[in-house]
């Protein structure tokens, strides 16, 4: 299945075999302090830069309406970020994982992000369309 919004994440993690929680990485895309004039351009136009982890969660799928309430639930923490990578972690034996089973999970996710490893996560930019790297 394509996914090119965040509804489509959601009809997916509901249609797998097993339960699945989704697992949430929300980043501020950031550029160094010496960025050059073009490097500081693409980051305007909304290209370059560096990603800087800001939030993590896990969430069943039925725990999350649509993508305005998790954006919505982010925005209490008052904390800013550009994009939210997202990744499925599959239940067992009809059972979801529990958050406790979330956690390693999570901070492998975080770790591959800022290691700039982000081919295995989707992105959603804030207006849940799915973003591409390329």
């Amino acid at each position: 299945m394509d996914i090119a919004c965040f509804a489509d994440l959601l009809s997916a993690a509901k249609a797998q075999q097993e339960p699945q929680r989704l697992l949430f990485v929300f980043v501020a895309a950031e550029l160094p302090e010496d960025a050059t004039g073009a490097e500081q351009q693409r980051h305007a136009d909304g290209e370059g830069g560096s990603l800087r982890p800001v939030l993590c969660v896990d969430k069943l799928p039925a725990e999350v309406a649509d993508f305005a309430g998790l954006r919505e639930e982010s925005e209490r923490t008052g904390l800013r970020w550009d994009l939210v990578f997202s990744a499925g972690l599959s239940g067992r034996g009809g059972h979801a994982p529990g958050s406790d089973e979330a956690e390693q999970p999570l901070k492998m996710m975080v770790g591959a992000i800022e290691a700039g490893s982000i081919g295995n996560f989707i992105a959603f930019d804030r207006s849940g369309q799915a973003v591409s790297f390329f």
